[in-house]
């Protein structure tokens, strides 16, 4: 197969795909909300908070725009920050890395508050906290 053959048919995938894959067609900063929203091809707005995706958590609101909309309508571009989102695993509700986001949940297990925690942390403070580390020779 030549490579001219391939490239074509690359780009027929790629249409067909834009035809019947929402993609994004408009992205902003809503200041008011805090949120990114992004204009899908379905007419569908998504949105979200920035800190809570890989990249942007520490972003003022002058960083996040403007937001740049890659060719293929699949990425999202924050120039200022050099960072990127991938639309498709954004609609699948993930906001970053695999380790980013089992860090993210972690971080969320590790503050729950629950009368059972609250009184074991009561009942180890009483003892003197928590035990220190026995170092081994």
């Amino acid at each position: 197969m030549e490579l001219r053959e391939q490239f074509e048919q690359a780009n027929e995938r790629a249409h067909a795909l834009l035809a019947s894959v929402p993609h994004a067609v408009s992205a902003c900063y809503d200041r008011r909300l805090g949120r990114v929203v992004i204009r899908l091809s379905s007419k569908l707005d998504v949105m979200f908070a920035p800190q809570d995706a890989e990249g942007l958590e520490n972003a003022s609101p002058a960083q996040l725009e403007p937001i740049e909309i890659s060719p293929s309508g699949f990425g999202i571009h924050f120039p200022k920050l050099d960072a990127d989102l991938y639309l498709p695993a954004l609609l699948e509700g993930f906001l970053g890395s695999r380790k980013w986001m089992a860090a993210r949940l972690g971080a969320t297990g590790g503050r729950a508050r629950s009368a059972a925690k609250a009184k074991a942390a009561k009942k180890n403070g009483r003892l003197g906290g928590r035990p220190k580390k026995k170092r081994v020779a």
